[in-house]
């Protein structure tokens, strides 16, 4: 197992070798891993580069315990969805991991949370327990400091009477919310508050229909009178996040890099540009699995940026079914 010193400060260039070192920990360690590698026929010690590293399909999280062999879990993080629907566990043997992971992205994309106002419209996740978002949020308001910043559920008059008084005191602020509160909002308010960052989390929650990417910033932007709409790239089953500014663009911190699989292949990959499944290594998860293919589809660029188009249907899921039973 690699060091938080080692994973959270790489340095340009290193990233293949720390993820090499990851996979073969993981390879001999978790179990789930070891016996899905196992399956595919693959020897650990004849991988040598990140396009020869297996990706644990992400509905393993679902029927699995994922978590490295003579490690306990201090936290398990758990999945939303809807009535019936089976959830994700992300068994977190280190916690300090994540909370190094998301402190050290926040401020690289952020600043230093002492110096921000933040209000947190999640309804959604607070109405159940073991969300790893509300965990970073808790972590994010206690950092802040702020008279004012918290948790504002669905009074949309006193977040709107916040914002105003915000706005007239010119503090930095930063709105984190779920989307389809954040659209409740600016269709019964609206405010002209340029510098506010609103930043969305992603998801209707089964409350309103989806939304196109492009459709939803506008009538966002429209409401808060911003320019530019944030966005979090984060899920359960992985310990960092990706942060996007505008237009959809997302970035990751060093420990953390998107590969596009190929949607018929889920064993090769697609080049710059092209649309395909979003394969995620966070090298944070040191003690579960760092390796993994989301449902998600979408774009890599050359500069390392990426977009998310949207998900997979089930049908469209292929070669990804692999002992998940």
């Amino acid at each position: 197992m690699l060091q938080t010193t080692q994973v959270f400060s790489l340095q340009s260039g290193q990233f293949e070798e720390f993820a090499l070192k990851t996979f073969r920990f993981q390879a001999a360690n978790c179990a789930v891993y070891r016996d899905f590698i196992a399956a595919l026929g693959k020897n650990p010690e004849k991988v040598h580069s990140l396009a020869e590293i297996p990706f644990l399909p992400i509905e393993f999280f679902k029927n699995k315990t994922i978590i490295a062999e003579g490690f306990e879990p201090q936290i398990t993080f758990t999945s939303s969805g809807t009535t019936g629907m089976q959830q994700s566990k992300h068994h977190v043997a280190a916690l300090d991991w994540y909370v190094q992971s998301f402190l050290t992205a926040f401020t690289e994309s952020y600043g230093n949370p002492n110096e921000l106002t933040i209000l947190a419209l999640l309804p959604a996740y607070q109405e159940r327990e073991g969300s790893s978002l509300i965990y970073m949020v808790d972590e994010l308001l206690k950092r802040s400091g702020k008279p004012q910043s918290g948790y504002v559920l669905n009074d949309t008059e006193a977040l709107y009477n916040t914002l105003l008084a915000l706005k007239a005191a010119n503090e930095p602020t930063l709105l984190i919310g779920v989307t389809y509160a954040l659209l409740d909002f600016v269709e019964t308010h609206q405010i002209e508050f340029p510098e506010l960052i609103v930043m969305e989390t992603g998801g209707m929650k089964g409350r309103r229909k989806e939304m196109i990417r492009e459709e939803l910033h506008s009538q966002l932007c429209k409401g808060f009178g911003v320019s530019k709409i944030h966005s979090e790239y984060g899920m359960t089953e992985l310990l960092s996040q990706g942060y996007s500014k505008g237009d959809g663009i997302f970035t990751t911190p060093s420990w953390m890099k998107i590969l596009i699989r190929d949607t018929n292949d889920p064993f090769s990959f697609q080049t710059f540009g092209r649309t395909g499944g979003i394969n995620v290594i966070d090298l944070a998860n040191q003690l579960s699995c760092s390796f993994i293919a989301t449902q998600d589809l979408g774009k890599v660029y050359e500069d390392g940026t990426f977009e998310v188009l949207g998900r997979f249907d089930n049908s469209d899921i292929r070669g990804c079914n692999l002992l998940v039973q």
